[in-house]
């Protein structure tokens, strides 16, 4: 029986043949790619393989299990429909940037090690910058030097963490991690990747300069490995369930502010991943599975409105909100898609959002956990809100001086594709309760107190927007985050290295370089060694004599009136003299 391959193996590899091919072969080889992945995920076997030894601990490349499979399905199903999504695109770089991306995020997943994990991860970091840099201009060129910066702070802190770990545990296994400095260097270097608050700036602040077809990636992996990972080794903690819910609020209400297309979904990110946390947080079966359901349907319809948005910028060149608007009567296939995105993050009946955000609040209320749950029903009601004035700014608001069409075909095949599967999820959840880790799931979503609840939300949330539409209405003021300390703390030590650092370096650059050269002098003359001492006493004796004889000071200072005397070279010439012999006399 042939065993088969890693599928990160696939992707990576992949890679390297798209500058071979040309035409409607590579658009063929492009989709090909993918499909081979999923394949294969279908055919790995529940068990490690794929072990090499190396320095005596052994490297796991295919570790399955229920877990790593239903990501692994995820992302190779998302894998394609991006992929599908981004067949216009010239640039073979950008095709490989993200074929290195997929590959990496499925390395990560299906890694058993802490080593293979941490050579993924960085992998991955350093391929998706690069859909960012390819958007080439200033703005998106600063947020992926920021954003990779960002990442190889969160990088240190994960190899050391996995340095400590394996020093005092002996192991290298990924698993479930007891407390102590090991467990919070690699929960900060996983934390960083889920966005945790206040280390989640790189997000909102490099995904929306990225390219139109970037985005869509980056919007899918590098979260939602860090969730994984979480998943795997922290689940059950209270301070990640707790962490959960603040980054729901917090994303939530940064989102609402937003008046950029692309940083309101940014932002939404970091709210919908804070379900994910909480869930994987509260530890039980149902959260668990709610975290990793909710994993699987926000990859869906994230990048879903991702592709919508960015369909819009395509066609338009305007990422504004105040910008956009009356777009439904040109565009009503982005249009179409983009509500259903929206519902489906909002959580309504019938979208896949609804089954896997009730699993997680329930497994909040099921832990006792009210404070949670609170946090987590204002943040649904949030994203009612937000989406409910993207979609209205962008493709309802009046705006006479905007004309449009639909984008590319292959854009709209993956929207459509991309929302059925959102709504066949929400209609038919039991495909997602079939892969989930822990099985069978014990849930039922359609109770009548549930849906009659998100109705009651959805109605409360609409009124508000109805009476208080110009409070929502998008402005174009600059809305801070915590990187304006970030940059504060940049520049600082920026003037720290410019001013007394540099000053500091010049004099002792300056003090350095006056004894090289003194002692250049005296190794060219070594009896100077002598002569300068014996030069200076009888300069002080003959200046008090002259100060004695009556000289004014300025005479004293005057060149003229020094010369080397003779007699100092033959003073210098006797204590040689004398030194050789006595030492010839003691030895």
């Amino acid at each position: 029986m042939i065993e088969a391959v890693p599928p990160a193996f696939i992707f990576i590899l992949g890679a390297f043949l798209i500058p071979l091919l040309k035409g409607k072969l590579k658009q063929v080889y492009l989709l090909v790619v993918p499909t081979v992945a999923f394949l294969d995920i279908l055919y790995l076997n529940p068990d490690m393989s794929w072990i090499y030894h190396f320095l005596g601990y052994e490297l796991v490349f295919c570790r399955v299990d229920r877990l790593s499979l239903v990501i692994g399905y995820i992302f190779t199903i998302i894998g394609f429909l991006a992929i599908l999504y981004s067949l216009h695109t010239k640039e073979d770089g950008q095709h490989i940037a993200a074929f290195l991306y997929v590959g990496s995020s499925l390395g990560v997943v299906f890694a058993g090690d802490y080593f293979s994990l941490f050579a993924f991860w960085e992998i991955m970091a350093v391929a998706s910058v690069f859909l960012i840099w390819y958007q080439k201009d200033k703005e998106s060129l600063n947020a992926g030097f920021r954003y990779i910066l960002m990442h190889i702070f969160g990088g240190c802190c994960l190899l050391v963490g996995i340095i400590i770990y394996i020093g005092s545990s002996g192991s290298i296994g990924v698993d479930r991690l007891e407390p102590g400095i090991a467990y919070w260097l690699i929960l900060a270097g996983f934390g960083l990747n889920t966005a945790f608050i206040p280390i989640h700036t790189w997000l909102p602040d490099g995904y929306p300069e990225s390219t139109i077809t970037g985005g869509v990636f980056l919007s899918v992996f590098t979260t939602k490995t860090g969730v994984y990972v979480l998943a795997r080794c922290f689940a059950g903690a209270d301070f990640v369930a707790y962490m959960g819910g603040i980054m729901a609020v917090y994303g939530v209400i940064f989102a609402l502010l937003q008046n950029d297309a692309r940083k309101l979904l940014s932002y939404h990110i970091v709210s919908q991943v804070g379900y994910m946390v909480a869930g994987v947080g509260v530890g039980t079966a149902l959260g668990v599975n709610g975290g990793i359901a909710h994993v699987f349907n926000h990859i869906l319809y994230k990048a879903l409105l991702f592709m919508c948005m960015g369909s819009v910028i395509y066609m338009t060149g305007r990422r504004k909100l105040t910008e956009l608007g009356g777009l439904a009567r040109y565009m009503p296939v982005t249009c179409i898609a983009c509500v259903i995105a929206a519902l489906s993050i909002s959580g309504a009946p019938g979208f896949n959002g609804f089954v896997s955000k009730g699993m997680v609040i329930s497994s909040a209320v099921e832990v006792h956990k009210p404070i949670l749950e609170l946090m987590l029903i204002l943040a649904s009601v949030g994203t009612f809100l937000s989406f409910v004035k993207l979609c209205y700014f962008t493709f309802f608001a009046e705006n006479p001086e905007i004309k449009s069409k639909e984008p590319p075909r292959n854009m709209q095949l993956a929207m459509g594709l991309t929302a059925f599967l959102c709504v066949f999820i929400g209609v038919y959840p039991q495909a997602l309760f079939d892969v989930l880790p822990f099985y069978p799931v014990h849930y039922h979503p359609f109770t009548l107190s549930h849906v009659i609840g998100v109705i009651q939300l959805f109605m409360l949330a609409g009124v508000v927007f109805m009476l208080a539409k110009d409070m929502f209405a998008p402005h174009r003021a600059t809305i801070l985050d915590f990187d304006y300390f970030y940059r504060m703390g940049g520049r600082g030590l920026i003037w720290v290295c410019v001013a007394p650092l540099s000053r500091f370096r010049f004099r002792l650059q300056l003090s350095s370089s006056r004894a090289v050269d003194i002692i250049v002098h005296l190794a060219k003359n070594p009896m100077m060694i002598f002569e300068i001492p014996a030069a200076y006493i009888y300069l002080r004796i003959t200046r008090g004599l002259r100060y004695v004889s009556g000289y004014s000071s300025a005479e004293m200072y005057n060149e003229n009136l020094y010369r080397r005397p003779i007699g100092v070279g033959v003073l210098v010439a006797i204590i040689l003299l004398f030194a050789f012999a006595l030492i010839h006399f003691i030895f």
